[in-house]
């Protein structure tokens, strides 16, 4: 709130009593000086809101505000997150899309394409086994990328079903 306006809130004696120089004068500088870090954050408040704009530690209360909080769910809070920020930018963005498609094939090979970043995966249900589903991961996937596909597939799985993770072999 800039100072003339504060200035305008007050009683018509403090008004005539504001004359450059005084102690009011300096007093409502300073209240302008104060309320100046608070309005730049809500003038950009829907920065705080959008994934690719938002700062790296209110991408995290995104991620459990879209559901994802399995992804970025940790032990101890000093532990780093288990994939890039961009990652998980992209993964609130399509936090919608996977709410949509959750506990369906689609839905599961999505969310660990987004996740990971690799394209491939494959979902098999053995005609032999029923409620059993095998999650071929691509051989190109890094132990760390690993790990968060094992996270999502655990979470987004559907509960009466068991699931077996397997890193496909490289091709040929």
């Amino acid at each position: 709130m800039r100072r003339a306006a504060i200035e305008r809130l007050l009683p018509a004696a403090y008004q005539r009593a504001c004359v450059p120089g005084s102690v009011l004068w300096a007093l409502l500088d300073v209240m302008e000086a104060l309320h100046a870090p608070d309005e730049a954050v809500l003038a950009d408040v829907d920065a705080l809101f959008a994934p690719y704009r938002a700062p790296d530690a209110m991408v995290v209360a995104l991620a459990r505000w879209v559901a994802m909080d399995h992804v970025v769910a940790s032990p101890r809070p000093d532990t780093p997150l288990p994939l890039p920020p961009g990652r998980l930018r992209d993964l609130v963005a399509h936090g919608a899309l996977l709410a949509r498609w959750r506990g369906t094939p689609y839905g599961l090979r999505l969310a660990l394409e987004v996740a990971t970043g690799l394209r491939g995966f494959v979902l098999a249900e053995p005609a032999d086994r029923p409620f059993h589903v095998v999650v071929r991961v691509p051989a190109a996937a890094t132990e760390q990328q690993l790990a968060v596909a094992t996270r999502i597939v655990e979470a987004e799985k559907p509960a009466s079903t068991t699931v077996e993770i397997v890193v496909a072999e490289e091709p040929l």
